[in-house]
């Protein structure tokens, strides 16, 4: 498997590539705010790859915010792009976007790719599973986690941690942005150090760590 985080701008945003390197089937996820960044990755992996083009099957976006959302257009108009399919929330209005189910497994060439519904910072927010690996978008961050905007988004977003917090403690995760110490960590790093997933078992202090997580950071010298 090829797996690429790439830095595409915007407020340290992240894309990624996943492609099968017997086919050069790919998908790639949340190909903005820079998508020409995106396009440059591709185009540095296909130099190293020996007869074989990366070819982009999915789109996919972790949820519906313009800046994980507006690189669609870009691919969806490129040379040779033409049978992309894209596969997001309903909020996104795309001609070809797949309809999905939780935990859905959709394939890229030999790779296998799960989608998982995480709603909470928004109502469409979705994870990627491959292999050992968890692309998050703006659920999960290294050490924090992506704001809401009420109450009940708060219990919906409490609700799908608890579902990522089940998968096996080796199991990266790979954010929407560069927030964090480090730009990846995994299942067992997060358990142990990220205050929001040590308060899953009780909604009451996930919500005050929440409400008062700016003061929180301060007194815990948290960037």
């Amino acid at each position: 498997m090829i797996f690429k985080q790439i830095e595409s701008g915007g407020d340290r945003n992240y894309a990624y590539l996943i492609a099968c390197k017997k086919t050069g089937k790919a998908a790639i996820i949340d190909p903005s705010p820079d998508a020409e960044k995106v396009l440059a990755a591709i185009s540095d992996v296909n130099k190293k790859l020996a007869g074989i083009d990366i070819d982009i099957e999915y789109v996919i976006n972790t949820h519906s915010h313009y800046d994980h959302s507006s690189g669609n257009s870009y691919f969806k108009n490129i040379s040779g792009s033409s049978n992309v399919r894209f596969i997001n929330c309903t909020e996104i209005k795309e001609k070809d976007r797949m309809q999905i189910k939780d935990s859905q497994p959709i394939s890229a060439g030999e790779i296998m790719l799960e989608i998982i519904s995480t709603p909470g910072h928004t109502p469409d927010s979705i994870c990627i599973r491959t292999g050992n690996k968890l692309i998050t978008g703006d659920t999960l961050f290294v050490g924090k986690i992506g704001g809401t905007y009420s109450i009940e988004d708060s219990k919906k977003e409490f609700e799908s941690l608890k579902k990522i917090k089940k998968l096996p403690p080796e199991t990266e995760i790979w954010p929407g942005h560069n927030y964090g110490v480090r730009p990846h960590s995994t299942i067992a790093d997060e358990l142990a150090g990220n205050p929001f997933i040590a308060r899953l078992s009780d909604f009451d202090s996930f919500l005050w760590l929440k409400q008062n997580w700016a003061s929180y950071k301060i007194e815990h010298g948290i960037k």
